[in-house]
């Protein structure tokens, strides 16, 4: 999908304009789209990563209006329950800061977040499309109604006149004055509820205020019982199957021997139908030791790096022949910009290949191998859902698991590689953390043996595992399966989704849903 060209305009004799369901695939173009539309603003575009959330939490509540190949508006929704919605809020707080992350399936209403048109297609009522689909499909939800809190862009202009905000926005309610958007909102039926202060500090025309405001669905009575609908995207399968592989590091004498290593895991993890099978940490160091000498960390990298070719074409043919989606450990990367990266390739089993890079690098990693950290963090679409990878040493940071999550993540794979129990512990500590504060599972994967003539890499000690969130839908200890430590071996286990929902919305606590989102939150500033 592309963005609309700057300039053009609806050509009414060709072309159709429609509104349909947002795509993970509009993401980029969304970003263009929204980032055009708030240039001259203080207000901030969302990012691809908000766009992922938005998408990923509840698709049906996102909508794009489309001229022929041109991406022209968008709108943005999430349910949520009337408690919280219902009092002052900011819109930060109340959006989860853009990522639709208070988004409750329960939820009885739909709380607009954003409509959004590209500056030369005003005047086609693409606003009014928007308003009417978002009303369908409250009314499809049997929902009780619509809340947000609207922008008044006319009222820095005419602050000074009337000071008080509460008499002006009445005003515009009795229609002796107009607002642009307020007047269009009263005009769709919008009742105000209040004026909320500090709503949105960065939009300037409003000085920062918001207009409560609600639209009740005429089909659900006030007082009547809500049905529920269980609504998450819509794309995750019951149950999704994981195989953690702990590997054995060992010498090999060419690169096809290396691969047979690697195929004989995935045909049995394939053999049980499995979903995902993972592999450790800079597990393609075992490259090295076809060399049969020490190589200095210069030297090891540009060995490694004639094998990527190979080894991309390998794991990816892999992936659809055993029709399983592959999280190919790490390998050392010389990234065309010169930088050295520890990227984790990903290969899905439509054939797609995705990376992603070590964020937070170690000191070993910089001294042995001058390795640089990356700074592209996001969500990978699969056909069981939206996963995340955190490379060992990342999964100590909070921050970033936090960041998946907020894209609608309910999986993150942690590949590590760990020389004693103390770091193997250090890894898995922080990986039940993540699990249990973001509601997740996480997946470890971990190398054992060694590769004496391989620097950094004379020992190693892993027990890989699949972790859950510790509550009563999950496995007691939060450990849906476990190895036995430093030996070569293989964990399944089935996961499930909905007991992720579960745990979310009504669980004995609730970490996401429970966030203080009017006092911190994690702003993203990498790709």
């Amino acid at each position: 999908m592309k963005s609309a060209n700057p300039g053009s305009k609806i050509n009414k004799k060709s072309g159709r304009l429609t509104v349909r369901n947002a795509t993970l695939k509009d993401v980029p173009a969304l970003a263009e789209l929204v980032a055009r539309v708030y240039q001259n603003t203080n207000i901030p575009a969302y990012t691809e990563g908000a766009l992922n959330g938005q998408i990923n939490r509840f698709s049906e509540g996102q909508l794009v209006a489309v001229y022929d190949e041109e991406l022209v508006g968008y709108c943005a929704s999430f349910r949520i329950s009337g408690k919280i919605a219902l009092r002052p809020h900011t819109w930060v707080e109340i959006t989860g800061n853009g990522y639709a992350s208070r988004h409750n399936p329960d939820g009885e209403y739909l709380y607009g977040m954003e409509v959004c048109v590209d500056p030369n297609f005003r005047g086609y009522r693409i606003g009014q499309r928007f308003y009417n689909t978002r009303k369908q499909l409250c009314q499809d939800l049997g929902l009780k109604g619509i809340i947000f809190a609207g922008r008044l862009p006319s009222y820095a202009k005419r602050a000074r006149r009337y000071p008080d905000i509460e008499s002006y926005v009445q005003q515009i309610v009795q229609k002796t004055l107009r607002d642009p958007v307020l007047s269009f909102q009263l005009h769709n039926n919008f009742e105000v509820l209040g004026v909320i202060k500090d709503y949105l500090p960065e939009d300037r025309d409003s000085l920062g205020y918001g207009v409560h405001l609600i639209w009740y669905n005429p089909g659900v009575p006030e007082e009547s019982e809500i049905k529920r609908h269980k609504n998450f995207g819509g794309r995750m399968q019951e149950t999704v199957r994981i195989g953690t592989v702990q590997y054995m590091m060992r010498k090999v004498s060419s690169f096809d021997e290396f691969i047979s290593f690697i195929e004989y895991f995935v045909d049995v993890i394939a053999d049980y139908n499995g979903d995902f099978v993972v592999f450790p940490e800079l597990f393609t160091l075992q490259l090295l030791s076809i060399e049969d000498q020490r190589l200095s960390p210069a030297e090891s990298i540009a060995a490694l790096t004639k094998y990527t070719e190979r080894f991309t074409k390998a794991m990816r043919d892999m992936a659809l022949r055993y029709n399983i989606n592959i999280i190919a450990g790490t390998h050392p990367t010389h990234m065309p910009s010169g930088r050295v990266e520890n990227i984790s390739y990903i290969f899905l089993r439509d054939g797609s290949i995705h990376q992603q890079p070590k964020i937070h690098p170690t000191p070993d990693e910089v001294y042995w191998w001058n390795i640089e950290g990356g700074s592209t963090l996001k969500a990978i679409e699969t056909d069981c859902g939206s996963i995340g990878v955190l490379i060992c040493y990342d999964a100590e940071f909070p921050e970033l698991a936090r960041h998946l999550v907020d894209q609608g993540v309910f999986l993150i794979f942690v590949p590590f590689c760990t020389a004693e129990r103390l770091g193997y512990l250090r890894v898995r500590y922080c990986s039940q953390a993540r699990a249990v504060e973001n509601q997740v599972y996480v997946v470890m994967s971990g190398n054992v043996g060694n590769l004496p003539n391989v620097a950094n890499m004379d020992v190693q000690y892993a027990q890989s595992c699949i972790l859950t969130p510790c509550d009563f839908p999950f496995s007691r200890d939060g450990i849906a399966a476990d190895t036995t430590p430093n030996v070569e071996t293989i964990a399944l286990a089935d996961v499930r989704p909905d007991s992720l929902r579960t745990a979310r919305n009504a669980g004995t606590v609730q970490n996401l849903k429970d966030r203080r989102h009017d006092l911190y939150s994690v702003h993203w500033r990498g790709k």
